[in-house]
């Protein structure tokens, strides 16, 4: 009897580590590779290289590992990296746009000025 149980429970272990194994499997994120290329592109787009270049180097960089850690089917890891290039390339974008968008109402701001002191000089000749 007790070695009945100690079977059954062997098994139990058997079959609960098979389990533990498959479900810690992870596929190719080929998927998440392309959207991180994509967010690197429409990063570069919006002007990140010149405005970010540290975001930028650092989710190719990222971008880069990922592609090894794939190869060398190290998916999780590959995941997590891609995962990381993808949000350094959107941090390096909403960067860009933010530095587009302070340059804009600075020019804006100028021009309003030359318009008020046209205003005055011409209110007071």
């Amino acid at each position: 009897m007790r070695s009945l149980s100690l079977l059954n429970l062997l098994l139990l272990l058997l079959v609960a580590g098979s389990l533990v194994g498959c479900s810690s499997k992870v596929p190719p994120p080929t998927q998440k590779l392309s959207l991180s290329e994509a967010a690197i592109n429409q990063a570069e787009a919006a002007g990140a290289v010149e405005f970010a270049p540290l975001e930028m180097r650092s989710s190719r960089e990222k971008l880069a590992q990922a592609r090894e850690a794939m190869n060398e089917e190290d998916n999780q890891k590959a995941l997590k990296l891609a995962e990381q290039a993808e949000v350094d390339a959107q941090l390096a974008e909403a960067k860009a746009r933010t530095a587009k968008a302070q340059k804009t109402v600075y020019v804006l701001q100028e021009s309003i000025q030359t318009l008020k002191k046209e205003i005055e000089r011409k209110a007071n000749p």
